[in-house]
């Protein structure tokens, strides 16, 4: 089973046909896209994720606000929409859902809001919250986090003791991050500040007990349109996708 996580910036726009053939590319059966939107070029994607057997969907955008940032689950197999009291309260930057794949998990996709918004604490100790209590089977987090591990994460000093606790404590309560469960504190930047060009891994994925064994491969990747050459890695997006491998509890790829 593959997950692909991708903030696909402002809704995909002009980019939206190039982001399709890369992710059809990269051959998904699950796709947690942020900054999804209700607007055409992100229905577009979504119609065309659906043609190619990601037909199982939700998102959090659209309704009386279709250009504002929202979520996109599409998947191979049926979901299941879950509410949990204490989910953080952000109703476009957070979607709990049952995947009911072969080896059925739960799945949350997550937008975490940037420090200039005044949410972004309040946020993260909701999405804490969650993965303290979890008392259910297999389960996966991930999205754009805009958080990190302070002096590994980062290429200039950002993230302060609310984001590096965070993701700490999301350790100590037993959910890996899957990159740093198989690859250690390798360094990795999954987006770039366009004034100063430093890079940032803000965006993650955190497994609980259930999947630590089962994840046998990930990686970032930046996308590009086929045949493209050019060095700029911010062509399709601003952001890095994150492609995750899960073999099912028998040895076997999904």
């Amino acid at each position: 089973m593959r997950v692909i996580g991708w903030n696909i910036r402002a809704g995909g726009g002009k980019r939206v046909e190039h982001i399709a053939d890369q992710l059809r590319r990269w051959r998904p059966d699950i796709v947690v896209l942020s900054e999804f939107r209700g607007t055409p070029p992100s229905t577009w994607l979504a119609e065309r994720l659906a043609r190619r057997g990601l037909a199982h969907q939700h998102t959090t955008a659209g309704g009386d606000a279709p250009a504002v940032n929202g979520l996109l689950v599409a998947s191979r197999w049926p979901i299941r929409l879950r509410t949990l009291r204490a989910a953080p309260v952000e109703p476009r930057r957070w979607l709990l859902a049952t995947v009911d794949a072969p080896q059925p998990f739960d799945l949350a996709a997550m937008h975490v809001p940037n420090r200039v918004t005044g949410r972004k604490d309040r946020y993260l100790a909701s999405a804490l919250s969650v993965a303290r209590r979890w008392r259910g089977g297999p389960a996966m987090l991930i999205g754009d986090t805009n958080s990190g591990r302070a002096g590994l994460d980062e290429e200039v000093p950002t993230f302060g003791p609310v984001e590096d606790g965070w993701l700490r404590g999301l350790d100590a309560a037993g959910w890996r991050d899957a990159f740093r469960h198989l690859h250690g504190e390798r360094r990795a930047f999954t987006w770039y500040s366009p004034n100063g060009g430093n890079g940032f891994r803000l965006d993650q994925a955190f497994l609980n007990p259930g999947l630590h064994d089962r994840l046998t491969h990930v990686r970032y990747q930046w996308g590009k349109p086929r045949g493209e050459r050019a060095a700029r890695r911010e062509i399709l997006s601003d952001h890095a996708a994150l492609i995750l491998d899960v073999v099912d509890e028998e040895g076997r790829g999904g």
